[in-house]
């Protein structure tokens, strides 16, 4: 029996920070969930438990308010915890190009209420990012083989320091997937589009954390450090937050993106 065509709708969300940034997902979320009724929605949580890294208790959190897959990056074993976590809780995604034998998986398939199978692979780019890891480009080759059997609704998260690494994989993929959105700089970028394939693509998703910060972190240190050149320890900003997501609806049959859409949030600035 073929399977009647859906509209799957999407929310992805990048990159929580600390407890400004669960804070103001825990308060948001629900409200973006029911206005675009969203059928399948992505957090990307490596920085959400102190700024660094993800705990059982965050992750569970999330889970509670009703996101269906956390993805993550070069912080994602900043919490010892995570080692133990994460092989058994197919949930949580680290990127698929770490070498063979790091703990977990970098790719899942899920299924929506609506019984809609979603693949979502995360990967992580190579330039500025001192880690030896896998090519991304042979590691989604190799994963979308599987993937694509099972489901033409994939989603992927490119968690990298370059645009033009992310460029590349959104061309290098489109046609392939669904979407791929670039995440880990923290700052949400104004390139959303369809790709002529039909591959959804945004640079950068942005961050879910407080603004009055640098990229997440308390300002004074960061300035401090590039004055002096000189070590300085960085810690989690407080203050108010932002919200950045996107937004997307996808056609179940054909795997296409049908439409893109960048959210963000952003709470006032305390006086004084």
């Amino acid at each position: 029996m073929t399977e009647t065509p859906q509209i799957v709708r999407i929310l992805f969300v990048s990159d929580v920070v600390g407890k400004p940034g669960r804070r103001i997902l825990k308060e948001r979320l629900s409200g973006l969930l029911t206005d675009f009724q969203v059928d399948f929605c992505v957090v990307n949580a490596e920085n959400a438990a102190g700024g660094l890294g993800l705990t059982a208790e965050v992750a569970e959190e999330f889970f509670g308010l009703g996101v269906h897959v956390l993805t993550s990056g070069n912080h994602i074993w900043n919490k010892r915890e995570i080692f133990d976590l994460i092989p058994h809780e197919p949930r949580i995604l680290r990127p698929a190009n770490y070498p063979s034998g790091a703990p977990g998986r970098g790719a899942e398939i899920f299924e929506t209420s609506s019984r809609v199978r979603v693949g979502v692979l995360n990967l992580m780019g190579r330039v500025f990012i001192p880690l030896s890891l896998d090519c991304p480009f042979r590691i989604a080759s190799e994963h979308l083989d599987k993937l694509r059997r099972e489901t033409s609704v994939i989603l992927v998260d490119m968690h990298a320091e370059a645009t033009s690494e992310k460029i590349a994989m959104g061309w290098f993929l489109d046609g392939q997937v669904s979407a791929v959105l670039g995440t880990h700089t923290h700052v949400q970028t104004a390139d959303e589009r369809i790709l002529p394939g039909g591959t959804a693509y945004l640079s950068d998703v942005g961050m879910t954390g407080p603004w009055v910060s640098v990229i997440g972190v308390r300002r004074e240190p960061v300035i401090e450090r590039f004055l002096t050149g000189l070590p300085k320890r960085f810690e989690p900003a407080s203050g108010p937050a932002q919200l950045n997501a996107v937004f997307l609806t996808v056609d179940s049959a054909s795997g296409k993106a049908l439409t893109i859409e960048r959210v963000r949030i952003e709470e006032p600035a305390q006086e004084g």
